[in-house]
């Protein structure tokens, strides 16, 4: 019997002597009789005591210096994860977690001790936990899914990425979900979990990129001539790298025109500038040498 149940039962005991109807004898010794249960109850709470003072000390004592082991273990998982140059927000999250668990396993073992049943009060959080989950299925996954792009760091604010069918410059990333911000200045909230399962691209995570355009000329246009007027305008912009060297192959021979496949490497911020200006200046440079720029024609001949 337990701390707890032993108080019931004197507690009981007391109740019940006391709703008693008393007799003409026991009137008459109601003093005797009510000094002797003082006596037993006063015995009983001394065995109580005995007993039970002992573990209530050890009790106490584990929980000071569990607090202070415990605000120590958080200290040092901070200090561990910052070493990682984890994320703020995600070390503090982290260090949190370790120091709920802590408590939870100190306020257990403290409960055994003064007689507490212990597996009871798991089994009701355990239910109440399973309840909580299935009830925010989502919103865990979400949840989960933000602390490991926080630790993994796929990406990083500021980055362009491409994910579930949006690319944008990412702008904050939160524990639930991921702001961005489109080419035409619109907000776009991902959730975290598409884009820790769903494919995405960052476009800003490598300091080079390489541009993929392709120039199309006429059958009857001189290719060699072509590709001199490519290469002098790569080499002209002082955005395109040397090294490696830009390349210009024939890539197709297409319905109706020669296809050079033109690749040249640069810095990431530069691509899109660059690439409409190569675009500008091949188009006005054909037309001043007469390189033709085909496009799709249908020629209908009607019969006389």
């Amino acid at each position: 019997m337990n701390l707890f149940e032993t108080i019931a039962v004197l507690q009981a005991e007391t109740d019940a002597a006391s709703s008693a109807e008393p007799s003409a004898d026991a009137t008459a010794t109601a003093p005797a009789g009510m000094s002797e249960m003082m006596s037993q109850w006063m015995s009983q709470l001394i065995d109580l005591s005995v007993t039970y003072l002992p573990r209530l000390a050890l009790a106490l004592a584990v929980l000071f210096f569990g607090w202070i082991a415990i605000r120590y273990a958080r200290r040092l998982v901070g200090r561990l994860l910052h070493s990682k140059a984890i994320d703020p927000s995600v070390s503090s999250f982290l260090a949190s977690v370790v120091g709920v668990i802590l408590w939870a396993l100190l306020a257990t073992s403290v409960l055994g001790m003064v007689g507490v049943e212990v597996m009871s009060l798991l089994a009701v959080f355990t239910a109440g936990a399973v309840a909580i989950g299935l009830a925010l299925k989502g919103t865990l996954q979400n949840f989960a899914a933000g602390v490991l792009l926080l630790i993994k760091r796929p990406f990083n604010v500021g980055d362009f990425i491409e994910c579930a069918g949006v690319s944008g410059t990412v702008r904050e990333i939160r524990f639930f979900d991921t702001m961005i911000t489109t080419a035409d200045n619109k907000t776009v909230i991902i959730p975290n979990n598409d884009l820790s399962t769903k494919v995405l691209t960052n476009f800003s995570a490598q300091s080079t990129r390489r541009m993929n355009v392709v120039v199309g000329i006429g059958y009857e246009d001189d290719i060699d001539k072509a590709r001199e007027i490519i290469d002098s305008l790569l080499k002209a912009d002082e955005r395109v790298h040397k090294d490696p060297a830009p390349q210009i192959v024939v890539a197709e021979l297409a319905d109706s025109s020669v296809n050079l496949g033109v690749r040249a490497w640069m810095d990431s911020s530069d691509l899109w500038s660059t690439t409409c200006a190569f675009n500008e200046h091949v188009k006005k440079e054909f037309d001043r040498q007469g390189i033709n720029i085909p496009y799709p024609q249908m020629s209908i001949h009607k019969a006389s």
